[in-house]
């Protein structure tokens, strides 16, 4: 027997919500939408939903909308049944129940991260661990110790120490032998990197090595400082070194395929800084797509790095697209419909509503409260007294009658700024809601309740 869900909304959005759940011919579900007595179903709350729903009749789930307010958990204990939050948009119900059948699993990966301190030298203990902290925070599984040349670090076996001490794997990385000697006695698990000529300090410390070949492009002594080591059992991972645009990229991503041909079963290493740093471009999709490199491959690690400004939650972006990249390949499917986190400056359903629609939204509103939405042709606001459309909010702001109160001016500047970025990139807006910059910006966890002037009201998107 289907499921029965007993979808709840307000005026506004039930016959929109109707025609969204008639056309998902796929359903595998019963439904009754009911009417809550509202006009906007944003304005909903749990407690609400507790004194007007009453009778559920034969529903298996509940289903309100994305933006109710209260805890919707203790909906379960009364009505008896599960009480779930929808979409905020119900534009996305499709995608909700697609998403829902999936039941895609982002938990896992297989590609670790190494996040270097590059400066880690010129850094105290502390700060040093202060840095870890936050690398490991946005996803890193490793810590790695980033040595300058003709610098001295004398605190090396301090930091390695004191990361080992405070839980984190760690590597030294550095292009002098004897630095990295002193970090493998410290305990360092990993050594960044070991040539077929400094192979031998592999024999001295328990550090697993990274090798790379003994000069840039000479993939045979990589092959062949991999084949030692798989000789004496020990373990290792092999980097052919990823080269900057220009200077040999496409040569190189052909040297990692060649590396992966020749011995498939070698753990690979990717450097990815010497495309994210060295290019001016959001470090977002190069990410995505050296991520998917990566996966294909079958690479078991990356070395990344936030140096540049405009690479400073390479971090973070990497995190989101390994768990992206090892879903979509365990279900032989591409990388779209699993996170949104490297969709920074564009979504892919930035304009849910026509201006038709939006058009028939506003001529049931009965009320003063400004709604705000937006549709390929521009920024919409409305009341009951009427609509206004332009792409440029100085052109809005004279037709809305709010020059002498201050808190709906601010507010509505606040808004429209958004509604005006939203639609020049190609973003979703949602009123009363931050734009979404996935992993290109830190979520604040706040409302924007606690920054809106006391006695206002504007919520108002179905």
């Amino acid at each position: 027997m289907p499921e029965r869900i007993l979808f709840l909304t307000g005026r506004l959005a039930k016959a929109s919500l109707c025609r969204e759940l008639e056309g998902l011919s796929d359903k595998d579900f019963e439904y009754e939408v009911r009417d809550l007595g509202l006009q906007v179903a944003a304005l909903m709350t749990a407690s609400m939903i507790q004194r007007r729903l009453g009778d559920i009749g034969q529903a298996d789930r509940v289903l309100v909308p994305g933006l109710c307010g209260g805890n919707v958990a203790d909906l379960v204990d009364h009505f008896g049944i599960p009480v779930e939050k929808g979409p905020d948009d119900l534009k996305d119900i499709r995608e909700y129940f697609g998403a829902e059948a999936r039941q895609t699993d982002l938990s896992r990966y297989v590609v670790r991260i190494f996040a270097e301190i590059v400066d880690a030298p010129h850094l105290t203990v502390d700060e040093i661990l202060e840095r870890a902290r936050a690398y490991a925070a946005d996803g890193a599984d490793v810590i790695d110790l980033g040595c300058l040349p003709g610098t001295p670090f004398e605190h090396l076996e301090e930091a390695v120490s004191c990361l080992i001490t405070q839980g984190f794997e760690v590597s030294v990385d550095s292009f002098d032998a004897a630095e990295l000697a002193r970090g493998g006695k410290a305990g360092a698990h990993y050594l960044l990197s070991l040539k077929e000529s400094t192979l031998d300090l592999a024999d001295e410390v328990a550090s697993v090595p990274i090798l790379i070949p003994e000069e840039p492009g000479d993939l045979e002594s990589l092959f062949r400082a991999a084949e030692a080591m798989t000789n004496k059992g020990k373990p290792f991972l092999a980097d052919a070194i990823l080269d900057p645009i220009h200077f040999g990229f496409a040569e190189s991503l052909g040297r990692y395929s060649e590396l992966r041909r020749r011995m498939p079963q070698v753990e690979i290493m990717m450097g990815t800084g010497n495309v994210t740093e060295l290019t001016d471009a959001d470090t977002t999709g190069m990410t995505g797509i050296l991520m998917g490199v990566a996966s294909e491959l079958n690479a078991a690690a990356i070395l990344t790095t936030e140096v540049s400004p405009h690479a400073r939650t390479a971090v973070r972006e990497a995190d989101a697209a390994r768990r992206m990249m090892h879903a979509a390949k365990e279900d032989g499917r591409l990388p779209r419909g699993y996170h949104d986190g490297l969709l920074a400056l564009r979504d892919r359903k930035p304009f849910p509503y026509t201006p038709e629609e939006i058009a028939e939204t506003a001529k049931a509103i009965k009320d003063p409260s400004f709604r705000i939405q937006v549709s390929e042709d521009g920024i919409h606001v409305f009341n009951r007294d009427g609509m206004h459309t332009a792409q440029q909010p100085f052109e809005l702001f004279p037709a809305l009658g709010v020059e002498t109160d201050g808190g709906h001016a601010f507010y509505l500047g606040v808004e429209l700024a958004r509604a005006q970025v939203a639609w020049q990139l190609g973003k979703r807006y949602l009123q009363d809601n931050e734009l979404h910059w996935g992993c290109a910006v830190q979520e604040p966890d706040r409302s924007d309740e606690e920054y809106r002037p006391p006695g206002t009201t504007f919520k108002g998107r179905q």
